[in-house]
């Protein structure tokens, strides 16, 4: 699949292709990111969230939302879109919802199935066939790809404005909420997307939760929109996107 270049391509079939590169180190990144065509400044958003364990009733909040709220946001700014990349939970809709932005991947390598490949050892996941990019990263667990995912982001963006998303989640979206505020990126909270979006408005609220969560909650570039409000999504995640904001 690869042919010793610092970019390749995967075929999923169906005509569907991406470009990829495998990266270890910042250096790496940097120069994938180039050959991506993606080199900032470009407006960024990362979205983070729930893989498993989201409800139906969850999926329908959230399939709603991208299509009211983040995809005209995307389209309005010219985004570059950064996930995690798999088959499932809210990549999946992000990489069913996609159009015309750019969408890029990052995953372990070791954690992912590549087109055309064999499962290893341990869970590993497909990659999702309908993003634009993929950056392959070292590790050997999930949760890993958490510092590249928010790197990538901020490669991406150079001096343009970016946020992040996190929409449901559990313990891996915590990580990569804590990275992105590290790279001094705010997060929109979608609340009403259950998990942990849920506990960190329960927190904003009054309630009580661990030591993580209500870190989280207590950061200043934490922002909360319900997900029953669409328009309210979009305008926050606008103004967060705005040059200072």
């Amino acid at each position: 699949m690869g042919d010793g270049r610092a970019v390749f391509t995967l075929d999923f079939g169906a005509g569907r292709q991406a470009l990829a590169a495998r990266v270890s180190d910042r250096e790496g990144l940097e120069a994938a990111v180039r050959d991506f065509g993606l080199t900032g400044p470009r407006t960024a958003v990362a979205i983070v969230g729930g893989a498993n364990g989201m409800t139906d009733t969850d999926m329908e909040r959230i399939s709603a939302v991208v299509a009211l709220a983040l995809l005209p946001t995307f389209a309005a700014t010219r985004a570059v879109v950064v996930d995690g990349g798999t088959d499932v939970g809210v990549m999946r809709l992000m990489g069913r919802a996609r159009d015309t932005f750019p969408l890029v991947g990052v995953a372990v390598e070791q954690t992912v199935v590549l087109p055309g490949g064999s499962a290893g050892p341990g869970d590993p996941a497909p990659l999702e066939s309908h993003h634009s990019h993929f950056v392959l990263v070292p590790g050997t667990a999930w949760g890993e790809e958490a510092p590249w995912l928010a790197d990538t982001a901020t490669v991406v963006a150079g001096s343009a404005p970016s946020a992040t998303v996190l929409i449901n989640g559990g313990p891996i979206s915590a990580g990569d909420a804590a990275e992105s505020l590290r790279s001094r990126r705010p997060v929109l909270v979608l609340a009403g997307t259950g998990r942990l979006a849920d506990r960190i408005q329960a927190v904003r609220n009054g309630g009580r939760d661990d030591d993580q969560v209500t870190r989280l909650a207590d950061h200043p570039l934490i922002h909360v929109a319900d997900v029953s409000d669409p328009a309210a999504v979009r305008h926050r995640l606008t103004a967060l996107l705005r040059p200072g904001g």
